[in-house]
């Protein structure tokens, strides 16, 4: 096939790093039977990997936790395919980058009839404007995307752009697949061949990456340097992985994944796991804010009047965090929490609101009872407003039986209260409910 002046430039991220840079990257598989993790994907029935083996692969989009194999499923496409292969940065990128390399994929299409892969990673970065720059070479099969997201493409891949890619899922790696990884690279000519590592320094590597094989090969990495001339130890692991690997990112799924489990934690009144989710989102950099907003929204929609101080220690917490900051404020957001997780529940506000709010759209523009009418200003009781009104406090219960909704709607046709907590006994005092 004659080249063109765009091939070299297309095809150079094919090349792996031989001899330099970290131990993650020496290792990236070169073929898609070395990729370890993700069988549901490049196993003998995976879709990418009938894809990546026929060469036709369509665009995708790759979404994953760190470490789980996007940069490198990308990297194999580029070593097995006949196709050009580009690769742009989501961060260094500009609008006129992408339309550079949509232009050079039409032209190379036309004058030699061949395909250009384009590899984006952390397209999620990518604002509207430059992912919109993508769809033309998309739409017309001048350029084949895989863009790689740790964040939910629901939420940061336009629409368009994520109707026309198909959205393969990648998974954090399972223990086995982490330890298989270390073995390999204790046995790679790439990696640390002959390094000598104990069983229990390979599990508590594989117990520190969580899923990440990133974190597992640095990790070795960083303890074998720490070791020195002595075989590695499950201490000289602790001592390079100081700070527990905890997967989270404000912008990503696991940002809402967390809080998800945080909020149905409470909701299911279990204090420990709504405590646990608390203290891993704060010690993983969430916003204490957000959480605390959160607490207060719980504290209404699904307590309520089940218990009417839930809401007050919700706020109060929120006020504590402002008035005393982190970390000293983690007593109060934790109270609160475990006040919220132990409160009766009741949905009531919320269902009572879902009504009223479609009363309000049935019933339109109801007019007001004459007798509720502003009667204050001159000459509006001589229009009515006020006729027939009376005066609670008039009235030696403090309560009287007068219509105060508009014409269509029955008294109890909203707020339904629940048999949980306080919310029986608030309306009790009234002569109706004795």
């Amino acid at each position: 096939m004659p080249g063109t002046l765009f091939d070299h430039e297309a095809d150079e991220p094919r090349k792996t790093p031989e001899g330099g840079g970290p131990l993650a990257a020496r290792l990236r598989p070169r073929a898609l039977d070395e990729v370890v993790g993700q069988p549901h994907l490049v196993g003998p029935a995976g879709p990418l990997r009938a894809a990546i083996e026929a060469d036709q692969l369509a665009s995708v989009i790759l979404w994953g936790p760190p470490g789980t194999g996007k940069t490198t499923l990308a990297h194999v496409v580029a070593a097995s395919t006949e196709a050009a292969f580009c690769e742009l940065s989501a961060v260094t990128a500009g609008v006129r980058d992408v339309r550079k390399v949509v232009d050079e994929a039409r032209t190379r299409r036309r004058l030699v009839d061949r395909r250009t892969v384009l590899f984006i990673d952390e397209i999620h970065r990518f604002n509207k404007a430059q992912q919109d720059a993508l769809l033309p070479g998309v739409e017309d099969g001048s350029v084949v995307l895989i863009g790689a997201t740790t964040e939910n493409p629901s939420f940061e891949v336009n629409a368009p752009l994520l109707s026309r890619s198909l959205l393969y899922r990648l998974e954090p790696l399972e223990p086995d697949a982490v330890r298989a990884l270390i073995w390999r690279a204790l046995a790679d000519e790439r990696g640390l061949p002959g390094r000598a590592v104990t069983a229990d320094a390979v599990e508590a590597l594989v117990a520190a990456a969580d899923g990440d094989a990133r974190v597992a090969l640095n990790g070795l990495e960083a303890a074998a340097t720490l070791a020195g001339e002595e075989e590695v130890r499950p201490e000289h692991v602790v001592a390079a992985l100081a700070e527990p690997h905890l997967r989270y990112d404000k912008a990503a799924d696991q940002h809402y994944d967390q809080v998800s489990a945080f909020i149905k934690s409470m909701r299911g009144s279990d204090p420990d796991a709504a405590l646990y989710w608390l203290v891993r989102m704060l010690d993983s950099g969430e916003d204490p804010r957000f959480l605390a907003r959160r607490m207060v929204i719980l504290a209404s929609e699904d307590i309520g009047l089940a218990d009417p101080q839930a809401l007050v220690v919700a706020v109060s917490a929120a006020r504590a965090l402002e008035f005393v900051g982190l970390p000293e404020a983690r007593f109060a957001l934790g109270e609160a929490a475990l006040y919220l997780a132990l409160a009766p529940k009741s949905n009531s506000v919320a269902t009572a609101l879902g009504r009223a709010a479609d009363a309000v759209r049935r019933l339109g523009n109801a007019p007001v009872p004459a007798h509720l009418r502003d009667a204050h200003y001159r000459g509006a009781r001589r229009l009515g407003h006020g006729a027939g009104y009376r005066y609670p406090h008039d009235d030696p219960t403090g309560w009287v039986d007068q219509p105060y909704l508009p014409e269509g709607l029955d008294p109890g046709a909203l707020y339904r209260p629940s048999a949980h907590g306080a919310e029986p006994d608030l309306g009790a005092w009234r002569p109706e409910d004795r």
